[in-house]
């Protein structure tokens, strides 16, 4: 689940700035004694964790793309961040919050990130509220296989599974997910950039209910039960448009088709002849990238994620001083290889036009 962007609560400004620039700076325990000095103040443990962290680590993944903070400073964050909330769910006042509700709790709900999903933090937020709202939970962590996940479910029988994806390649993957977990008869929210504006993703996968960030969830489950999932469930190849095949064989070819855009690319891109090895390797992960969101975009059969995508990578590569017509060849080598699919050269001439776009 992700965190809508809201004005701090009064007083939390400054301690925002504080915990950042420990953050930031990879002082693991100058942003704990940040984050627990409020609570000792009396900050509101849901507003800390909604209205300072959530923000917090938004803005890391801004500075990240806007190249102003390294991979290594984006994953210290993160891990700073993550080990805080662990240290928080430990304070008397929340451990007091949570204990209030121990005698008459709401329900269970397991809490888990998409198979192959790495961000882990969104959903560990959701945990953390959903906690101080009373539910007991299960919180599963990041990249859940889906076997393991149902395992899970038929041994505890939660009320309802609560799935994070921030990735959209990973919509395949949360298909399965929300089909394997709806056929034990567990109602399904899912939550999630992955999910696109609005969560229009979530009802063409299946979905129970979507919900825009962690405050939303707990406010949607403390409504009353999602509805139960009928007996029939949507197949998980049942989407009319995957009838074409274009998603299996994208998917199937994926390897052998990187490996075409970066062989072609020496003579389109003549640049690349004075590439270190680490600036080809980050050009091979770039087309992998571009080939995952082509075969997510057909899945769910809906151009904007992939000229979505294409945009933000043409930013991203602008921020790093790579220009952003340097995506134009990689583009054409893919719509050349994939002539005889409609779909996917449709995706790559619109992402093209997207590109010219921001050049």
């Amino acid at each position: 689940m992700t965190h809508t962007a809201e004005q701090p609560p009064a007083g939390l400004d400054e301690r925002t700035r504080v915990l950042w620039d420990a953050t930031v700076g990879g002082d693991e325990y100058a942003a704990a004694d940040a984050a627990t000095a409020a609570l000792d103040e009396g900050t509101d443990p849901e507003a800390l964790l909604l209205d300072v962290i959530a923000p917090l680590q938004a803005r890391v993944g801004r500075e990240w793309a806007a190249n102003r903070l390294t991979v290594v400073q984006e994953h210290t964050a993160t891990a700073i961040n993550e080990r805080v909330i662990g240290t928080l769910a430990h304070h008397p006042a929340v451990r007091g919050a949570v204990e209030r509700h121990r005698a008459a709790p709401r329900g269970r709900v397991a809490v888990a990130c998409i198979d192959g999903e790495w961000h882990g933090l969104p959903a560990r937020i959701l945990a953390e509220v959903l906690r101080l709202r009373g539910w007991r939970v299960d919180y599963l962590g990041a990249q859940v296989p889906t076997p393991h996940l149902i395992s899970h479910v038929h041994r505890t029988n939660p009320a309802v599974v609560a799935l994070s994806s921030s990735i959209a390649t990973r919509l395949p993957a949360a298909h399965a997910a929300i089909t394997a977990c709806q056929a034990t008869g567990t109602p399904v929210m899912v939550g999630g950039t992955a999910y696109g504006p609005g969560g229009r993703y979530a009802a063409l996968l299946g979905a129970d209910a979507w919900a825009p960030d962690a405050r939303a969830a707990a406010a949607r489950l403390a409504e009353g039960p999602l509805p139960m999932p009928p007996p029939v469930h949507q197949a998980v190849d049942d989407l009319p448009h995957l009838a074409d095949q274009e998603y299996a064989h994208i998917t199937r070819t994926a390897p052998g088709l990187v490996r075409h855009v970066l062989a072609g690319l020496q003579s389109r891109f003549p640049a690349m002849a004075d590439y270190t090895d680490r600036q080809r390797r980050h050009t091979a992960e770039d087309i992998a990238h571009i080939v995952d969101f082509l075969g997510a975009a057909l899945y769910v059969d809906d151009p904007e994620l992939f000229t979505g995508f294409t945009g933000w990578l043409a930013g991203i590569l602008t921020a790093r001083n790579v220009p952003a017509h340097s995506l134009l060849p990689a583009l054409d080598l893919l719509a050349e290889q994939l002539a005889d699919y409609p779909r996917a050269t449709d995706l790559l001439s619109r992402a093209r036009d997207a590109v010219e776009g921001t050049a």
